[in-house]
């Protein structure tokens, strides 16, 4: 399959092969970086890594990616251009586009990586943005596969269940309903009325399932949405870019939602797994989980210590696996012939 040249701004710029060939590369180039047979397969690339939001994984993810492959990067920070002060989205993409083979983009605005893709010339990647983390999913979707397949080999993603709990409006629930849909998956979102997803995304999912064959559940209700679940996913209650006054209420609003043990066992599954794509308020060790103690005497939120400590929980498995698969979609999408080389 041939992505050469394509940019991925959102999951629905892939059809569902599309979107599941990157999973299976990704996994690819996971082994051959385990083997340590490494091609330089982006060898003289040199990629712009724009990042408006502060990040840990992203950044790293694509920074070693790149560097495995040979490639260059330049990081350009919240504080290091003109962007959307002296100059506009579109004129940074087009000097940026003559200047890189590829540029990444972290921020707010979906606008804004939009039109980087409209007018760089060059093949834009979504590190996430307010409404959607596209390369997010693809660790996502290759973590579920690996634990899935790994009690039965050979399971078809058709079958795999998973619901996230929590707020149902951010980038990350919106992209997994979307995902899920696409890929045929039963994909649940359990939050409170007004945490819900909107309803364009709903009517997107529900346009993709029509035609995978995908179940989707939206409810308030926790007993009913994690029933017979894989997978468990939560993310934080608060986006980068919320007003911090909004903890309390949020926190009201989702504190029935968080995942704990009780939770987990109401999957009936034994072998469900736990999933949160980080940083998680799991315990009092941060500056904001401090914070919260000393105002909500909550010692953790969307998750607890018990069970993100636990053999159940497979976090940092995504979290190498963005590696993994941002590495995939460079590969593919700048690589020589798509990029897959030999590994197709």
């Amino acid at each position: 399959m041939n992505l050469n040249g394509r940019s991925l701004l959102k999951e629905i710029d892939l059809t569902p092969e599309e979107f599941v060939y990157l999973v299976d590369l990704g996994d690819r180039v996971r082994r051959d970086k385990q083997t340590g047979c490494q091609p330089w397969r982006l060898a003289g690339r040199n990629i712009a890594l724009i990042f408006e939001k502060a990040s840990t994984r992203t950044r790293s993810a694509f920074e070693v990616a790149a560097h495995d492959e040979g490639a260059h990067v330049t990081y350009i920070g919240p504080e290091e251009s003109q962007l959307g002060y002296k100059e506009s989205m579109k004129d940074t993409a087009r000097v940026l586009g003559r200047m890189y083979d590829g540029i990444e983009y972290r921020g707010f605005s979906q606008e804004s990586v939009e039109t980087l893709g409209a007018h760089a010339g060059v093949p834009v990647w979504n590190g996430l943005t307010d409404a959607w983390h596209p390369t997010q999913m693809l660790a996502d979707i290759l973590t579920m596969c690996d634990h899935a397949r790994r009690d039965n080999p050979g399971r078809p993603l058709g079958d795999v269940t998973f619901c996230y709990l929590g707020d149902g409006r951010n980038n990350v629930a919106n992209s997994l309903l979307v995902t899920g849909a696409m890929l045929g998956m039963d994909a649940r979102i359990c939050a409170p009325a007004g945490l819900q997803p909107s309803s364009s995304v709903q009517t997107i999912a529900r346009g993709l399932a029509a035609g995978t064959g995908a179940r989707l559940m939206i409810t308030e209700d926790l007993a009913a949405a994690v029933a017979r679940a894989d997978f468990l996913y939560t993310d934080v209650w608060l986006s980068m870019g919320e007003p911090v006054g909004e903890w309390d209420q949020r926190i009201d609003q989702l504190i029935p939602y968080q995942v704990n043990a009780a939770v987990m066992n109401a999957t009936g599954n034994p072998r469900v797994r736990f999933m949160h794509c980080l940083p998680a308020l799991h315990n009092t060790e941060t500056e904001v989980g401090r914070q919260i103690y000393d105002k909500r005497g909550l010692e953790a939120l969307e998750v607890t210590e018990e069970v993100f400590e636990s053999p159940q929980s497979v976090v940092f498995d995504q979290a190498a696996n963005r590696m993994h698969t941002i590495k995939a979609l460079m590969v593919a999408t700048l690589g020589a012939a798509g990029g897959a080389g030999g590994a197709a």
